[in-house]
């Protein structure tokens, strides 16, 4: 015998709450926006038009549609359509997929940092994280824009150069052709023009409309009408672009013109094998419990110089830092220990050689300053041969950002006979050193607390704290290539991505803890 089957009479119940289980993900999502003040989507809103679909319920669709790993809003719409769980969350309302989109990347572009802050406190008050330390890591994500139409900064760098040779070339021979003709070069502005160094395409602009009236009142001049030509069709044109090329990459050295602010970065994921630059964004993550507690989307490939405006953006949101700041040694250096120190942050951040000051090489090789000696009152150093290093002069390094870098230069007496000095550099002349005693300080506190008991164990942790994150988001969730354009834009989808991972893992903490009550 069969159950009766038949579809004359098939409909959906009135009530989907029955098919949704009581410890759904869903209703996890349901009930954290829920809590959210209506207040806080007002500025998303500016009034006036046709009423809108409540911000809530596309918030609750957006987000559970990124815990299903559906990223597209055509996709998310489809959902809404067809999927109980999405019915029941936008309460059988069906919004169009520009509706979803519109919403997710232009209304919320000032209000998703204020709902994930939100959240994070709701988290934060249940006993989720408690915000004393902050582990952070980085990844890059491959950006939406086609991977061969690059603009490379130094290729700009020539190729206007070599223009601006051609403009004064131009002009040098207009000049000459004048004083030929007899004609009076009156324009005392366009010779200057064929000596200038440099020429902007303000000037140019102006330079060309001058000629253009000279060639009014002498038509039949042939040389100049030429001129006039390769300025207004060619010269011009290219000085504008190039220009506006170098305006777009700041102080970048490439970016994608489908996709203007991405950078080319090297990615891990390098389907050819061939070491490819792919266009990108660098996506910065801090996590406590494996829970996202701050997010920030960088152009620069590498993570040094990601830190400090990612713990801004962090500061700024939250209103204040956690207590310790645990990373690896991508971020260590000496303009990131000093901002840790002045924002009163305990640092256990990595330096470039801290593995390798473990090894039997780095431990044996004695022109390494680990194992020379430092006189503080007489300020030398004593190499492993005992011989002295004085000091000469100080010099300044200023970083990109405006950091001022000291080191003191050090000079050997002489090495003369030194039985070492083929294993300790390989100058001719005596052996020279320049030393950043603050970069020392800052290595041997580092070291001391990354060698305790605590620190070791939080080092320890930082290996299954972002990375997991990152593992799940990319390799679980399936989330490889942004689907937006745009640092605005893409900075909302990580917004988007952080949200929902919060929000499964509370799903699976409460599951996990429910597991161990019934057991």
């Amino acid at each position: 015998m069969y159950i009766q089957y038949t579809m004359d009479q098939l409909y959906l119940p009135m009530d989907l709450e029955e098919d949704i289980p009581e410890n759904h993900l869903v209703r996890v999502v349901n009930e954290a926006v829920n809590r959210l003040d209506d207040q806080i989507f007002r500025e998303a809103y500016s009034g006036g038009g046709r009423d809108s679909y409540h911000p809530k319920m596309l918030t609750k669709v957006i987000i559970y549609a990124y815990t299903q790993r559906i990223y597209s809003s055509r996709q998310i719409a489809k959902a809404v359509r067809e999927n109980i769980m999405f019915m029941w969350i936008a309460g059988r309302q069906r919004p169009d997929f520009r509706t979803i989109n519109r919403f997710r990347s232009e209304r919320m572009k000032n209000v998703l940092e204020t709902v994930f802050t939100t959240v994070l406190q709701f988290l934060a008050e249940e006993k989720y994280v408690q915000l004393d330390h902050y582990f952070v890591d980085g990844t890059k994500i491959e950006a939406n824009a086609n991977r061969y139409t690059f603009v490379w900064g130094k290729a700009v760098v020539k190729h206007k150069a070599k223009l601006q040779d051609k403009i004064q070339t131009l002009f040098a021979s207009i000049e000459e052709a004048e004083k030929q003709e007899a004609y009076e070069w009156a324009d005392q502005d366009l010779a200057e023009l064929g000596e200038a160094s440099t020429v902007t395409s303000e000037k140019l602009e102006v330079a060309v409309q001058r000629l253009e009236s000279k060639l009014q009142s002498r038509p039949q001049d042939k040389p100049l009408k030429k001129a006039v030509r390769v300025l207004r069709k060619d010269l011009l044109p290219r000085l504008r672009k190039y220009e506006t090329q170098q305006e777009v990459l700041g102080d970048r050295n490439s970016f994608s013109k489908t996709d203007t602010d991405a950078t080319f970065m090297r990615m891990k994921e390098d389907h050819m094998r061939n070491g490819q630059l792919k266009p990108g964004y660098n996506v910065q993550i801090g996590t406590e419990n494996q829970f996202i507690i701050g997010y920030s989307l960088h152009q620069r490939p590498t993570d040094t110089r990601c830190l400090k405006p990612h713990l801004e953006t962090v500061k700024a949101a939250l209103g204040k830092l956690p207590k310790t700041v645990i990373a690896d040694a991508g971020y260590g250096g000496e303009e990131n220990y000093a901002y840790l120190e002045s924002e009163q942050l305990e640092a256990l951040v990595k330096y470039s050689t801290y593995h390798k000051e473990k090894s039997k090489k780095w431990q044996q090789d004695i022109s390494k300053l680990d194992h020379w000696q430092y006189d503080e009152i007489e300020d030398t150093w004593t190499c492993v041969a005992g011989r002295k290093l004085r000091f000469r002069y100080e010099g300044k390094e200023i970083t990109e950002s405006g950091y001022e870098i000291r080191k003191r230069h050090y000079r050997s007496e002489s090495c003369d006979g030194c039985p070492f000095k083929e294993a300790c550099t390989k100058a001719k002349g005596n052996r020279e050193i320049s030393v950043s005693m603050k970069y020392l300080r800052y290595k041997q506190q580092v070291r001391e607390k990354l060698r305790s008991e605590e620190g070791h164990a939080l080092s320890v942790r930082r290996m299954i704290e972002p990375e997991s994150v990152f593992g799940q988001m990319k390799n679980n969730r399936g989330f490889r290539r942004f689907l937006l354009r745009g640092l605005r834009k893409v900075s909302l989808e990580v917004g988007w991505l952080s949200l929902a991972r919060n929000l499964l893992k509370k799903a699976a903490v409460d599951q996990k803890v429910e597991m161990a009550v019934q057991g």
